[in-house]
């Protein structure tokens, strides 16, 4: 049966945000060492940028166990490479004569995001108990 008021909602809409996000491995590199890993054939991929940190992530491949977790509110990054950065610059560029020249890599701001804000505070507390 259709419904004919225009405030009532057809579809139900849930929020079911992260809870849990479990990193494998973490690793701090030169900035240029991080953006060369971002070059590819077809060009480049960009960076993340949060509250002072630069990095990039894999996700682990999907399978069931995986997507499981994912619709249970965890996520899996199998590798994660960082560098500081005080302040965010929507473009890096790296120098270096094996690319004949500089190449430029983007950066996202992703400090609204609360998982990657939450990232970053973990971050810097484990490398400040180091």
């Amino acid at each position: 049966m259709a419904r004919t008021k225009s405030n009532d909602s057809m579809v139900k809409i849930s929020f079911s945000p992260i809870t849990e996000l479990v990193v494998h491995e973490v690793v701090k590199v030169p900035m240029d060492d991080l953006l060369r890993e971002r070059i590819t054939p077809s060009g480049t991929m960009p960076v993340y940028w949060c509250n002072g940190i630069v990095f990039s992530f894999s996700s682990v491949p999907m399978n069931k166990r995986v997507v499981d977790d994912y619709l249970d509110g965890k996520i899996h990054w199998m590798e994660v490479h960082y560098a500081e950065m005080d302040y965010y610059r929507e473009v890096l560029e790296l120098n270096d004569e094996h690319y004949n020249g500089s190449m430029k890599v983007r950066v996202i701001d992703t400090s609204k995001s609360a998982l990657h804000n939450d990232f970053s505070k973990w971050l810097k507390k484990r490398e400040s108990n180091k």
